[in-house]
């Protein structure tokens, strides 16, 4: 690909009548002094020549690119498309430019993007994996700080902040309670994710407390997508007896769930209550509006930061709490109108 010719500080120079050094001081804040006359002439000249800095001159320079890269699952996903918009702002405080991979649930396509992160010398990598964090010790063995995003790692040179999955499950399968319901079935991601299997924790956890029987014949794992829950949700509703409440791992799950209840002629919340995870703004405008629990995003994205800015030197994994937001999927009184805002946040934990 072709580029023009770039405008050099020797140019910026010769439009303010000064020598590169100058320029280079004025650019720099070096500590030589400089004349505030001067200093506006080769101000006035950099605006008027159009002189951009080289950033990756900058950063070889400083040892600091100011980029961070995120590899997330799924990107078409809410959950993480909410997430890397609250990672950016946040990182955006600070003067960091968030670089975005998609692995596609790809392990091999996710070391791919961890090897190119680590050869463009981000300054740190956020994480959510899909498969064993391989890509992770490569990284931290290039000495690149790593943060992992709603998961857990062994690996004593990475710091990780994780949502408090049991804690949002218990808090969600409790509200059905509540409403009077009893054969509450759950809908959960695949297996072998440990989110999957701290969820179903939470779940089983509430029934458990309140004396009511899991049933494990209203139990069924699938994708994190609408057409994992829709699956999912054929079946659930389709066992005899059906459940009359199902907690649901993740909001795309529940849409999907939502689909086929509709299409089956399951009335929600009627016939069915639902309570799903992940706190999106989709979930205010499904039919009915979901009750859910709701990550705080900023606050994850801020000590994500935090960690990252302090070279992730503290292992271990943080916990962050959720709140659960009531909707009308649950049977709770909402007003109809897609402009209404939610109810206040309130966790009953």
């Amino acid at each position: 690909m072709g580029r023009r010719g770039r405008v050099t500080q020797a140019d910026v120079a010769r439009a303010a009548g000064t020598s590169t050094a100058v320029v280079s001081y004025v650019l720099n804040e070096g500590s030589r002094p400089i004349s505030a006359a001067t200093r506006e002439k080769v101000l006035r000249a950099i605006e008027e020549v159009g002189y951009r800095p080289n950033g990756v001159a900058r950063a070889l320079a400083s040892g600091s690119t100011r980029t961070l890269g995120l590899v997330v699952p799924e990107l078409a996903n809410q959950f993480f498309a909410t997430l890397a918009h609250a990672l950016e702002a946040e990182a955006s405080k600070y003067g960091l430019v968030l670089l975005l991979g998609d692995s596609a649930e790809s392990v091999a396509r996710e070391r791919e993007l961890v090897d190119t992160f680590v050869a463009r010398q981000v300054d740190g990598l956020i994480y959510v994996g899909v498969g064993p964090h391989d890509a992770v010790q490569a990284a931290t063995s290039a000495g690149l700080a790593v943060v992992v995003l709603d998961r857990t790692t062994d690996d004593e040179r990475t710091a990780s902040v994780v949502i408090d999955n049991v804690g949002g499950a218990r808090a969600a399968t409790e509200h059905l309670l509540g409403h009077g319901r009893r054969r509450l079935g759950a809908l959960l991601g695949p297996r072998d994710v440990p989110t999957s299997r701290a969820r179903r924790t939470g779940w089983l956890d509430a029934l458990t407390a309140h004396g009511v029987p899991a049933d494990e014949g209203h139990v069924r794992w699938a994708a994190f997508s609408r057409a994992g829950g829709y699956r999912a949700g054929l079946e659930l509703l389709r066992t005899d007896p059906a459940p009359d409440a199902v907690f649901v791992a993740s909001e795309d799950q529940a849409l999907g769930l939502l689909c086929a209840a509709a299409e089956l002629g399951v009335a929600v919340p009627g016939d069915l209550a639902v309570a799903s995870f992940d706190g999106t703004d989709a979930s205010r405008f499904s039919v009915p509006p979901l009750t859910t629990v709701a990550p705080r995003f900023d606050e994850i994205a801020r000590r994500t930061i935090e960690l990252l800015r302090a070279g992730a030197s503290t292992p271990g994994a943080e916990i962050c709490a959720s709140d659960l937001v009531i909707r009308a999927s649950c049977g709770c009184p909402w007003p109809t109108g897609a402009d209404t805002v939610p109810p206040p946040s309130t966790d009953e934990r």
